[in-house]
Parts: structure tokens; C-alpha cells; sequence
């Protein structure tokens, strides 16, 4: 049974983590949380999902050919990344997927925790934000704080109009065609 608290745990957390909490504290954002065991794949996220009350997106972490351009892709979880359909909607010959090393160094996030939270630390605006347009239809978004062992939920206006100013990043939106099932 997951228990959904408000705000940051008064209880000491990774670095990373703990830093997404005081920016959104200090941006006055309001958050709701969830402390749960580690999560590694969007089907272990469903129960999450279910008790944040928030959409949960697939967050992936891209880069061009020559890895020099990074990209954040946030895309519902029943859509399917073709990288050939965002390359297009971008303008770029070829996306594919970023290291963890870089994803470590520009994000402070590890593989498995991807979190458009991380954009607070590219200071140096390396990430180009790219979501799904599907996703504004959502009232309340769902992520990691950078960690997954933690998933905090945010209303989609104050993600669009207060954390992402502040995080000095804008988003880009492309068109996700469903999964083919």
C-alpha cells in the first residue's frame, strides 16, 4: 500500500532528490509524494500511478548522432518512442538514446530514475525539453524527483507556468502516434 504525503519527507534523502524538493519548496510549488521500493520499468509504476492520481510519463533521455545536442522526451506511457517520427518533427537526422554518464552529469539522474525534474541542474541548458502535446490534457503530472524510489505529482499548470520557468527551460511539443498494439 503506497501512502500519499504532501510536501518533502523530513527524513535525510540523496542529494539529488533533496534538491528537487527545496526548488520546488522554493518556488512554492505544491507536491504531493509517494516513498516506495525501487521502480525499473513503466509496468512496475502502475500501482504508483494509480495512487499519485497523476499521469505518469515515460521520460527518455536522447541525444543526436554525434552526442552533442540532449534531448528529454516526455511521452504518455501508452505511446511508443519511434525515433524516426520525433528525428522528423525536430528537424534532426537521427535520435537515439543518451549514455548514463551524460545522463549522471547533466541531470544528476541514474538510468531508470529519468525525471524532467533533473532539468534544475542544466544550468548550461545542454537538454532541449520535448513533450508529447498530448500531455497538456493532463491536469496532474507524475515523476521522479530524481530518484526512483520517490515519485511526486504537480499539476501540469505549474510545471508548464512555475517549474519550468524556473528551471530556465521551455518546451518544445511533437505529436506521439499510440502504440500499435
Amino acid at each position: 500500500m503506497y501512502i500519499l504525503q504532501s510536501g518533502a519527507p523530513s527524513d535525510p534523502r540523496p542529494e539529488n532528490e533533496a534538491a528537487v524538493y527545496r526548488f520546488l519548496q522554493a518556488q512554492a510549488i505544491p507536491f504531493h509524494r509517494i516513498d516506495h521500493e525501487p521502480v525499473h520499468t513503466m509496468e512496475d509504476c502502475q500501482a504508483i500511478d494509480r495512487a499519485l492520481g497523476g499521469e505518469i510519463c515515460k521520460n527518455l533521455f536522447l541525444c543526436n548522432t554525434q552526442k552533442t545536442v540532449f534531448y528529454l522526451l516526455m511521452i504518455h506511457e501508452t505511446k511508443q518512442f519511434k525515433t524516426k517520427d520525433i528525428s522528423k518533427q525536430l528537424g534532426v537526422s537521427r535520435l537515439s538514446f543518451g549514455t548514463a554518464e551524460d545522463m549522471q552529469r547533466i541531470l544528476h539522474i541514474s538510468p531508470g530514475a529519468v525525471s524532467p525534474m533533473g532539468l534544475i541542474f542544466d544550468s548550461a541548458k545542454n537538454i532541449h525539453l520535448v513533450m508529447d502535446s498530448d500531455l497538456m490534457q493532463a491536469e496532474m503530472l507524475g515523476c521522479h524527483p530524481c530518484v526512483n524510489t520517490a515519485s511526486i505529482r504537480l499539476s501540469m499548470d505549474d510545471f508548464l507556468h512555475r517549474f519550468l520557468p524556473a528551471a530556465g527551460h521551455a518546451p518544445v511539443f511533437v505529436s506521439v502516434p499510440q502504440a500499435q498494439v
